[in-house]
């Protein structure tokens, strides 16, 4: 039996950079610190940056990676023997080298202003993507479903954070309408159907509802033989609903025959 290829997924980390210091020393030194507990289990073999408001022109949009040449595991003292001591003095990073960084030849930029956590990518989405949802591939199912959501020009952010009673919840597509919000969720049928998870996903649903957000979900049948005949029809329903699309422009709109039309978005 043959092996089953090893995913690339990881092999590029996009980084927040939301500090000119820190940007400055990525840049002259060629070295990024990543807090040890936020750290991916997978090391990258390239890291990219996500930069931030503070960067004026360059912000909102990844534009420079550069290839990982050594990841060490030091204390803040030894990044920073200058500082004084503080509450931050003993704590712990990967210090991440790279070589010189290169600029893409087409900026990832994000198209609604959001908070932006790490993204483990490959280096051919990180090449292709024209914008941040492109960079995500969690898994098969989303995939399916992402695809069709731009086919439809339903404008959607994928690993959307939202945050409840001091408790961080990853939507897997998060739809903005005029008159609400859809969480929009691809179930892994094994993940989901256990037991266990049910007290979960429902304090997950309620806690999601009570921020105003109105949560679909799909089998992974559902997305895998059902999605033009159940799940586009529920997704178009649901935005009907709520008002049709929303967007800064009022160029997104759902027409009463159920065609998705959007003025900018996806085209061509």
């Amino acid at each position: 039996m043959a092996r089953r290829a090893r995913s690339k997924k990881g092999e590029v980390l996009v980084a927040v950079m939301n500090d000119p210091a820190a940007w400055a020393i990525a840049r002259e030194q060629g070295w990024y610190r990543i807090p040890i507990a936020k750290a991916p289990r997978k090391s990258p073999k390239w890291i990219a940056f996500y930069q931030t408001k503070v960067f004026g022109e360059e912000a909102f949009a990844v534009r420079y990676f550069g290839r990982v040449t050594e990841i060490r595991e030091v204390s803040r003292r030894e990044l920073f023997p200058d500082e004084p001591s503080g509450t931050k003095s003993g704590r712990f990073y990967h210090q991440v080298f790279f070589e010189q960084l290169e600029e893409l030849p087409e900026p990832v930029v994000s198209l609604r202003r959001r908070r932006i956590v790490f993204i483990p990518t490959t280096m051919h989405q990180l090449q292709t993507s024209l914008e941040i949802n492109d960079l995500y591939g969690e898994s098969p199912l989303e995939e399916a479903l992402w695809k069709r959501l731009r086919e439809l020009r339903i404008r959607a952010e994928r690993q959307w954070p939202e945050k409840h009673d001091g408790e961080w919840y990853m939507l897997d597509f998060a739809v903005f309408c005029k008159k609400g919000k859809i969480d929009i969720e691809t179930d892994g049928d094994t993940w989901h159907s256990a037991p266990a998870r049910i007290p979960l996903d429902n304090k997950r649903n309620n806690a999601l509802a009570s921020l105003g957000w109105k949560v679909v979900r799909f089998s992974g049948l559902q997305v895998r033989e059902e999605m033009a005949s159940y799940c586009e029809p529920q997704i178009v329903k649901t935005v009907q609903r709520l008002g049709g699309l929303e967007d800064s422009d009022g160029k997104l709109t759902v027409t009463r025959s159920g065609v998705v039309r959007q003025g900018s978005l996806f085209e061509e």
